[in-house]
């Protein structure tokens, strides 16, 4: 394993391989993950980018909706075929569809727009949570655990993670309630580009949205016999913010049933913008 920001950055720096019909064709690596599945968010950065390529630099994703097929192989690159559905005088439509061995592994949709004027109006963010500085991070959450998932998760991904009232990895503290906050950023900085930003952005929402789920029902990761996949992940984009900077995440799940359950998320500048909202309905079998 190359160190966690190498990995992202090279993860997202995707290859073109020129025209296919109506298609751009990209390529891109798959991280390493200790399960040998290829994480979720890295599959919707990794979209965003390749749909990105085919619109100019200033005209931005807005909003994405994307299923999640199949599970990825961390063994094999993954490729992009990106269908320019629409262009118009504010607004593109891109179709991406990733591929590994010929078989779709995610479907998405993204919606492009030229920055523009117009009402304006947000939720504020909850101001009764402590700050970053205060939490422990994964690698202290997890000291100590010789298991390879939890080293991974301590000292092998991007970005820095840390719960808000606590994490839920190996045991689940206090209230059994469906919402939680989570404070991230890279563990490192990154270049400037402003669709790189937005891109992570989406690779980060993929982490912890389905975690109030857990939370609610006293049900941690470690658990023997969890099985959890996201299914489909909807997010808008509102505000740009930088991922190398703290951001708030903040997580409700309002509905859970039939194996399935749903959580909502919004994402917040560390003064008070609302960057992000986030959707995403994940399987959730817990053993009986």
């Amino acid at each position: 394993m190359s160190d966690p920001l190498t990995g992202l950055l090279a993860a997202l720096d995707l290859t073109d391989t020129g025209a296919r019909t109506s298609e751009d064709i990209f390529t891109g690596p798959s991280q390493w993950m200790p399960m040998g599945r290829v994480f979720g968010g890295q599959v919707l950065a990794q979209s965003i980018v390749a749909a990105q390529r085919t619109n100019s630099a200033d005209r931005v994703v807005h909003s994405m909706h994307a299923y999640f097929l199949r599970p990825g192989r961390v063994d094999l690159p993954i490729t992009f075929a990106v269908d320019r559905i629409h262009d118009g005088r504010s607004f593109s439509t891109r179709r991406a569809q990733a591929y590994q061995e010929g078989l779709p592994i995610l479907s998405a949709i993204m919606s492009f727009q030229d920055s523009d004027d117009g009402l304006e109006h947000q939720m504020a963010m909850p101001t009764d949570l402590p700050d970053p500085e205060s939490l422990p991070d994964a690698n202290e959450s997890l000291r100590g655990v010789d298991n390879v998932v939890a080293k991974f998760w301590a000292s092998a991904r991007p970005f820095d993670l840390r719960h808000v009232p606590s994490p839920i990895y190996l045991s689940v503290q206090g209230e059994h309630v469906a919402h939680q906050a989570v404070w991230f950023k890279t563990v490192g900085a990154l270049p400037d580009d402003p669709n790189l930003h937005r891109a992570a952005l989406a690779y980060a929402s993929d982490y912890s949205i389905l975690e109030p789920i857990l939370r609610r029902h006293g049900v941690a990761w470690g658990t023997p016999g969890l099985k959890a996949a996201s299914l489909d992940h909807a997010m808008w984009w509102h505000r740009f913010g930088r991922v190398d900077e703290w951001l708030l995440y903040v997580q409700e799940s309002p509905n859970a049933i039939g194996g399935r359950g749903l959580s909502l998320g919004r994402i917040y500048s560390r003064d008070g913008r609302l960057l992000a909202s986030v959707a995403q309905e994940g399987m959730i079998r817990v053993p009986q």
